[in-house]
């Protein structure tokens, strides 16, 4: 059965120059870069004059780095594509669907991403459902996604918080 994980994040950026910062390709292959991943690619990114952004991004992990509870049910490098698809600022808002798929293996993440105004910055809600097709198991594999998530989510935050005071 699927788990389904509510994160925030809060940037130092407003809503406006996060968004503008996730229109940049040079913004997503900095990210990337500083993602940890042994590879990573940007599959696609499409940007309309309407402020709509979709993004499409794939990272990998050798084998070797990957924790036992992964290795027992995935054979070598693991591969993660994500799938972003952001509305344009629209009342001082952000939202965007979220997806993500892992080749070959049977678990998918499906979510909602909503970037609001806060304070001096903005936030980053998340709500995401993480579905892991393995019987016995595949709870304990959501749980450990979710919590791979968070961290994840904070060191975007803080990499996007960066890349908007150095470059704007």
């Amino acid at each position: 059965m699927p788990r389904s994980f509510d994160m925030a994040a809060d940037y130092g950026g407003s809503v406006e120059q996060v968004h503008r910062a996730f229109a940049d390709e040079r913004y997503w292959l900095a990210r990337l870069t500083d993602s940890g991943a042994d590879d990573y690619s940007l599959d696609s990114m499409t940007v309309e004059a309407d402020g709509t952004i979709d993004v499409v991004t794939r990272q990998t992990l050798r084998a070797d780095r990957l924790p036992g509870v992964v290795t027992q049910f995935h054979r070598g490098d693991l591969s993660f594509v994500r799938e972003e698809a952001w509305s344009a600022v629209h009342d001082g808002q952000a939202t965007a669907i979220v997806k993500g798929t892992i080749p070959g293996a049977p678990a998918s993440l499906t979510g909602t991403a909503r970037l609001t105004p806060a304070g001096d910055g903005s936030r980053l809600e998340l709500t995401v459902e993480v579905e892991v097709r393995v019987p016995l198991v595949g709870g304990k594999i959501e749980n450990f996604i979710g919590s791979q998530l968070v961290d994840l989510l904070i060191a975007e935050q803080r990499f996007t918080t960066e890349w908007i005071t150095e470059n704007g």
